[in-house]
C-alpha cells in the first residue's frame, strides 16, 4: 500500500457525535488492538497517530513492524505501516 493509498477514517467518539460508515465492513470491533498477539506483520489495520489522538483521526495501512515490547498496552499496540507511520491500532480488518 503506497502512502497515496492510506485513507482516513473518522472514528465514533466517546460521547458518540460522529461514526464511520465502515464500522460493520470486516473491521473487528474488539480490544485485541491491544493484545499483541493478535496483530502480525502484513496485517491491514487502523492505527491513530500521535497527533491525532485528540481528534480520533484513523489511518488505515498495513502493519511493516511491531514495536510495543509488552504483550498488552491499553491505548493499543504501537506499530510502524509501511507507508511510514507510527501510531497505535484501534481497529484490526480481516
Amino acid at each position: 500500500m503506497t502512502t497515496r493509498e492510506v485513507r482516513r477514517v473518522r472514528v465514533r467518539r466517546r460521547n458518540g457525535r460522529r461514526a464511520s460508515s465502515r464500522r460493520d465492513s470486516g473491521i473487528i470491533l474488539s480490544m485485541q488492538g491491544q493484545q499483541r498477539s493478535a496483530i502480525r506483520v502484513g496485517q491491514h489495520v487502523s492505527i491513530v497517530q500521535k497527533h491525532h489522538q485528540g481528534s480520533g483521526e484513523l489511518t488505515e495501512g498495513v502493519v511493516e513492524r511491531i514495536l510495543t515490547k509488552s504483550a498488552t498496552h491499553p491505548h493499543g499496540i504501537k506499530v510502524k505501516l509501511s507507508s511510514g507511520e507510527v501510531g497505535r491500532v484501534k481497529e484490526l480488518h480481516d
